[in-house]
């Protein structure tokens, strides 16, 4: 499976890819990697952006998250749900992250941010495989999703 850009998974599946947006621009969603010393994976609260169809995250330099992703670039990141009633649903993006030093998307993601990213702070450019919606609807789960390699 190859991973694209969020425009790409836009143009594919635009209501998934509009929830996903309302689910994780700007809010503190969970971002696993899996590069632990044990092999075990790790869970991080952080803040994703979307900016001009694309997906960022920045983090401390001497994060966890930052190393793990730059040796092994496979991520999951997930939005919580408000309630225990699974509020306006869970949403689930996996792909492969970069570390990205161009100055051009990094004024992008500075200018998309709900907050003021510090200037020592990475930048992690978030490619997208997969996609998926879980909404409770009648008390019973409904699932949307969404996979690069079926368009």
């Amino acid at each position: 499976m190859s991973a694209v850009e969020w425009s790409a998974f836009r143009e594919a599946a635009p209501e998934l890819e509009e929830i996903g947006r309302a689910r994780l621009h700007g809010r503190v969603c969970y971002l696993a990697t899996s590069r632990r010393a044990d092999g075990a994976p790790r869970v991080h609260p952080v803040t994703p952006d979307l900016s001009a169809g694309r997906l960022f995250v920045f983090m401390e330099p001497t994060s966890p998250k930052g190393h793990d992703l730059v040796a092994d670039p496979r991520f999951a990141l997930h939005c919580g749900v408000e309630d225990s009633q699974g509020g306006e649903g869970e949403f689930f993006v996996s792909g492969t992250a970069t570390l990205t030093e161009d100055t051009a998307q990094r004024a992008e993601a500075v200018a998309a941010a709900s907050y003021s990213p510090a200037d020592r702070y990475i930048l992690f450019h978030l490619l997208v495989e997969q996609a998926t919606l879980r909404r409770y609807e009648g008390g019973k789960p409904a699932h949307q999703r969404w996979r690069s390699d079926e368009g």
